[in-house]
């Protein structure tokens, strides 16, 4: 599912070589992670070789889009432009079916909801006509 927000103001990614695979399926409501040719290990974030035993046959792979809060902060203070209209947020790492940890935001829950372990899944938010961002909501 992917919503788009009318008026994006937080920074946006840099897309770049390596990183460009991995924007433009989120931009079609997809979620990329590499997995490696040779040892068969997912990784997150994009690399130009496997991080596991340096590889460079590695390889992009659809992960399931669901996963666990392995931990999480809810930030009730910022004053930076794009995110202080957002306070409170939950800034967390969820680590995905396939094994890796991803950097991201819980939404469409009250913070106070959040707990390590809780079950989510991916969601899209457009920023712009070439980026969308993942985000993860709880599953249900």
């Amino acid at each position: 599912m992917t919503t788009t927000r009318s008026e994006w103001n937080k920074p946006l990614p840099t897309v770049v070589g390596e990183t460009r695979p991995y924007w433009e399926s989120c931009r079609r409501g997809e979620l990329l992670i590499q997995k490696c040719g040779k040892c068969g290990e997912y990784q997150f974030y994009p690399r130009g070789i496997c991080a596991n035993c340096w590889f460079a046959g590695v390889r992009w792979v659809q992960a399931s889009g669901k996963g666990t809060v392995w931990t999480y902060t809810v930030t009730y203070q910022n004053r930076t432009p794009g995110f202080a209209e957002d306070v409170p947020y939950v800034l967390a790492l969820v680590e995905l079916e396939e094994g890796v940890k991803m950097f991201t935001n819980i939404v469409d829950c009250d913070p106070r909801e959040v707990t390590i372990g809780m079950p989510v899944e991916v969601t899209f938010v457009r920023a712009n006509e070439q980026i969308t961002v993942p985000y993860f909501k709880p599953v249900g």
